[in-house]
């Protein structure tokens, strides 16, 4: 299924609950005016006074408000142009690929964008994230088009050009880059409160003519004080509310005075699986007695609700991706029989205590996510216990030092990922990477090697059928759990209008926003 407006409209509709903004509102946008935003997830380094306008460090992953990206992923999760007019392959390869920016784009301070700028930006994408590190070298072919050389062929790579961290920040060395604030966004910095708010004022010059429409933004860090956050909405401290859960939502939906709003298939949680010596989870027969174990269906039921949420297969990709390949389900008893057969094969006839899973309130439903899958691996003999972790510093405390080489072990823990092209989910899965429990062996090979031929495929129809078989693996192997999703809601005021929420939270746009 790809997610669109309106199927996502009516997936909210189908709650008998949430309410959807069917009064008649003024259409003709008025300018001016501020908005005041609450955001209650997590998806943040901690940032300091230093760097905290750098678009690595701001408070959540909203840098569409003062930063541009070469391409928008919209709320189809398909591709738009935004800075970049056209791209595409140089070669049958597909590993070399231009890059032609619009012309006429100005950064805040008004200096032209460049090619250099999109050179300089990715010099320092590429040692940061990990999606940009395909990309060995970039070049200014002229004013305005880079080329960019990656690895290995790439067919999907334009998405990466998209990701809420592959910002263009004015040309500058890589220590200082992006240390400013300044981008060619709709809204410039004017001042920031690390970690707890920011705020943002039109850019007049902005490449969208006529747009944005609000003279001021302020964004509010509320992760993991979703009620605060909806009492500050009731009190009139906020006016726009976002990454609230769906029993919050079907709560809200009945009031009036208040529009909740679905972004349709979101996000999810990825439970790493550490598989470093002693772990228990070398032993593939207890990953896979764990992934028989939880209840999926009853995450659903109980967390989200039948119609908000959905059953995850162990892999990255959301259910409303159309490459999405459900895992094979057991009815319940023969799920909690078939885990308790694999613990006895693997030495464990009287069940296994995995120890603590870590967690982190980066959504507002969390502790109850984890509290239903405690208890539903309880009844196949399945020991976990809970430890909450405080959102900041819970990356490097999840990942450690990543370096698996050198001894230094991630940790058995959690962490919440959002829908995107199969080309970044699937390689999210890697040997290299913490949330795969830096899984090795024939089958990562394999899995790999099928990744590596689908990206340097064409034909979305072949590519398509290698995703599924790349999913059939992780199904047996299991080296990651990924067990159940959940929609993206956010609760406006009525009085705000143009706004869209979006499956991918950091691609959320404020362009159109307006106050009636």
């Amino acid at each position: 299924m790809t997610i669109t407006r309106r199927t996502a409209l009516a997936a909210a509709a189908a709650s008998p609950l949430l309410g959807i903004d069917a009064v008649a509102q003024p259409s003709t946008p008025v300018r001016g005016g501020t908005l005041n935003i609450a955001q209650c997830s997590a998806n943040r380094r901690s940032a300091s006074p230093q760097n905290a306008r750098h678009p690595y460090f701001l408070v959540d992953a909203t840098t569409r408000l003062p930063y541009g990206c070469l391409v928008w992923v919209n709320r189809a999760l398909q591709l738009e142009p935004e800075l970049a007019e056209r791209w595409g392959p140089a070669d049958e390869s597909m590993a070399v690929w231009d890059i032609t920016l619009r012309d006429g784009l100005l950064f805040h301070d008004g200096t032209p964008v460049t090619a250099r700028d999109v050179v300089a930006s990715f010099e320092f994408h590429r040692t940061r994230s990990p999606f940009a590190r395909q990309i060995e070298r970039i070049e200014a072919v002229d004013r305005l088009t880079a080329r960019f050389f990656l690895d290995a062929g790439n067919a999907e790579f334009p998405f990466v050009l998209g990701e809420y961290d592959s910002v263009i920040m004015p040309a500058a060395p890589p220590e200082t880059i992006g240390l400013s604030g300044i981008g060619c966004g709709p809204y410039r910095i004017v001042s920031t409160d690390p970690n707890r708010s920011i705020v943002y004022e039109r850019f007049d010059r902005y490449w969208r003519a006529g747009l944005p429409l609000l003279d001021r933004i302020t964004l509010h860090n509320r992760e993991g004080q979703q009620d605060s956050a909806i009492a500050g909405l009731r009190s009139g401290q906020f006016d726009v509310v976002m990454t609230i859960d769906p029993t919050a939502a079907r709560q809200i939906g009945r009031d009036q005075d208040y529009v909740v709003e679905t972004g349709g298939g979101g996000y999810h949680y990825v439970v790493q699986l550490p598989q470093h010596p002693g772990s228990p989870f070398l032993d593939k027969r207890v990953r896979q007695a764990l992934a028989y174990a939880v209840d999926r269906e009853a995450i659903v039921r109980l967390v989200y609700g039948a119609q908000n949420g959905w059953v995850g297969n162990d892999s990255h990709l959301v259910a409303a991706d159309p490459n999405f390949l459900p895992r094979p389900a057991l009815p319940r008893a023969q799920a909690v029989a078939r885990a308790r057969a694999l613990l006895a094969e693997a030495g464990h006839p009287n069940g296994i205590n995995l120890g603590t899973l870590y967690w982190s309130p980066q959504t507002p439903e969390a502790g109850r996510y984890f509290q239903v899958l405690q208890e539903t691996v309880r009844e196949a003999g399945i020991t976990i216990a809970l430890d909450q972790r405080p959102n900041d510093g819970y990356v490097q405390f999840r990942t450690g030092d990543n370096d698996f080489a050198q001894g230094r072990f991630h940790r058995f823990a959690m962490t919440a990922v959002g829908p995107r092209n199969p080309g970044i989910s699937l390689f999210r899965m890697r040997g290299a990477n913490v949330e795969s429990g830096h899984w090795r062996g024939p089958e990562q090979d394999r899995y790999m090697a099928l990744y590596r031929q689908a990206m340097a495929t064409r034909e979305d129809a072949a590519r398509r059928a290698m995703f599924h078989d790349m999913q059939r693996i992780l199904h047996e192997e299991v080296p990651a759990l990924l067990p159940a999703g959940a929609m993206t809601f956010a609760v406006r005021r009525r009085n705000v209008q143009g706004f869209a929420f979006h499956p991918q939270i950091w691609s959320v746009r404020f362009d159109e926003v307006w106050r009636s």
